[in-house]
C-alpha cells in the first residue's frame, strides 16, 4: 500500500484542500499518532473527552477510509498522575514504573471506548530491537496485518516499562514514521497540542502564521521547527518534522494538526484544510532500503576517500575496500554502519559484509588482495550497493 499515491496532486494549480482530497481518495490505511499533550489534562490524567472524540471519529471513518493504526503516547503521563509526580522522571527506573502503571489505564480506556462502538483493540508494545532484525521486522508486519484482517485496531506504543536508551526509538513521532513503513500505510496523521507548523514560534510571536502546505522539507523548514519540549513529552515540532521527512521518503504524506480541538480529526479525514500537510517525496525508497536507512542504528563508521564517496553518490556503486581510509567502532558482519567522508560527515548507510576487525586489515586493498590478506573472500565489496542507502541531504536530495 505505502507510497502508491498518484502524484498528480502536486500540480501547482491545485489548492491545498484539493490536494488533500486527492490524497484521501487514495488512502486505504492510516497511521494516527497521538501525543501525550493531546491525551492528558493539565493534571496529567487521561482526557476522556479527547479519547471519546478520537475513537468515535475513527469508528465512523473506517467505513470509508479503511484500516487505522494508532501510535499512542500517554502511558508515562498517566502513570505520573497516579504516582503524584509533577514532572517527567529523570531516572529510568521511575520512568519505567510510571509507564507500567499508566499503560494499564491507557489501554483500558481505549478498550472501553472502542468496545462501546463494537470495535476491538490490540496492544502492541515495541522496542527498537523488535525492528532492527529483518526477520523480526517482517514478523511484526505479519502480526499487524493479521490484526487488521480481523478488523482489530492495533494500538502501538514503545515498551517504556522495560526500554533503555540502547533500544529506544527516541520518541513516538519517530516510531509513528517507522510504523508507516511497517504496516505499509498511505497516510500519517500526527496529532499534537498546536495547530501545525508556523513560520515563527506561535508561543512567543502572536502574529505567527500557520503553514498549510509543505511540498519539500528544506533546511529552512527544519529551522522553523524549534524543538520546544514540555514536562511530559520527549519531542517538539522538530521531531514531528523529522518524522514527516522520514515518512515522505517512504512515499507517505503527513498531516500535523491539533488533536485537542474536537472534530479536527474528522475534518482532516474529510479533506478539510486543517493543520500542516507535508507531501511525500516523488521517488520513494524501496521497503528494504527504508528499513536500512531509518530503522537500523549504525553500529560504527567507515571513513572513505573522495573517490569512493563520489562513486557511491554519482554512480550508485558498491563500497570497495580500496576506498576505505579508517574504521571507527566495533561491529560484526551484517550490521549497519554509517559511511562518512574525510570530514566525518555521514552520507550513506549500509549493511557491511565484513566485521570491523576484518575491514581494518583490508582497507586500502584492491578486491583481488582480500583473500591473500584474510585467507578467505566472502564478498568482493564491503557494502554491496543493494545494501547501501544514500542519505537525502548528502547529494541534492538523491536517495
Amino acid at each position: 500500500m505505502s507510497g502508491a499515491h498518484d502524484l498528480s496532486f502536486r500540480k501547482e494549480s491545485l489548492s491545498t484542500e484539493q490536494i488533500r482530497k486527492g490524497i484521501l481518495q487514495q488512502v486505504k490505511r492510516t497511521v494516527v499518532k497521538l501525543g501525550s499533550n493531546v491525551l492528558t489534562t493539565a493534571g496529567w490524567k487521561l482526557d476522556r473527552k479527547v479519547f471519546a472524540d478520537i475513537t468515535a471519529t475513527i469508528a465512523r471513518a473506517r467505513k470509508r477510509r479503511g484500516d487505522f493504526i494508532l501510535v499512542s503516547s500517554g502511558a508515562i503521563a498517566a502513570g505520573m498522575g497516579k504516582l503524584g509526580f509533577r514532572e517527567r522522571p529523570r531516572l529510568i527506573p521511575l520512568e519505567q514504573a510510571a509507564a507500567a502503571i499508566g499503560q494499564i489505564s491507557l489501554m483500558g480506556l481505549y478498550q472501553r471506548l472502542f468496545g462501546q462502538l463494537d470495535l476491538s483493540v490490540a496492544q502492541v508494545l515495541l522496542t527498537h530491537s523488535d525492528l532492527k532484525d529483518r526477520r523480526r521486522f517482517l514478523n511484526a508486519r505479519h502480526a499487524l496485518s493479521s490484526l487488521l484482517e480481523y478488523h482489530i485496531i492495533p494500538i502501538i506504543n514503545e515498551n517504556d516499562s522495560t526500554v533503555v536508551d540502547e533500544i529506544r526509538f527516541g520518541d513516538n513521532d519517530h516510531l509513528s514514521a517507522l510504523v508507516t513503513s511497517l504496516v505499509q500505510a498511505d497516510l500519517l496523521i500526527i496529532l499534537t497540542d498546536i495547530d501545525g507548523l508556523y513560520d515563527r514560534d506561535p508561543k512567543t510571536c502572536p502574529s505567527a502564521r500557520l503553514i498549510p502546505l509543505v511540498k519539500n522539507i528544506t533546511a529552512g523548514i527544519e529551522r522553523l521547527a524549534n524543538d520546544t519540549r514540555s514536562t511530559i513529552s520527549r519531542g517538539g515540532m522538530a521531531t514531528k518534522i523529522a518524522a514527516a521527512r522520514t515518512a515522505a521518503l517512504f512515499g507517505v504524506p503527513t498531516i500535523i494538526a491539533n488533536g485537542k480541538i474536537p472534530g479536527n480529526l474528522e475534518k482532516i479525514l474529510q479533506g478539510m484544510d486543517v493543520g500542516t500537510l507535508i507531501l511525500p517525496e516523488q521517488n520513494k525508497l524501496a521497503s528494504r532500503k527504508q528499513w536500512i536507512a531509518f530503522t537500523l542504528k549504525p553500529q560504527g563508521e567507515i571513513i572513505v576517500d573522495d573517490g569512493a564517496k563520489d562513486a557511491i553518490l554519482r554512480k550508485g556503486t558498491s563500497l570497495l575496500p580500496s576506498g576505505i581510509i579508517q574504521v571507527r567502532g566495533e561491529f560484526a558482519a551484517g550490521e549497519a554502519v554509517a559511511c562518512c567522508d574525510r570530514s566525518g560527515a555521514p552520507f550513506a548507510r549500509g549493511l557491511t559484509r565484513y566485521g570491523s576487525a576484518e575491514i581494518e586489515r583490508i582497507r586500502g586493498c584492491k578486491t583481488a588482495e582480500i583473500k591473500k590478506v584474510l585467507g578467505h573472500c566472502p564478498a568482493q565489496e564491503v557494502i554491496n550497493r543493494d545494501d547501501l542507502v544514500v542519505l537525502r541531504e548528502a547529494y541534492h536530495g538523491r536517495v
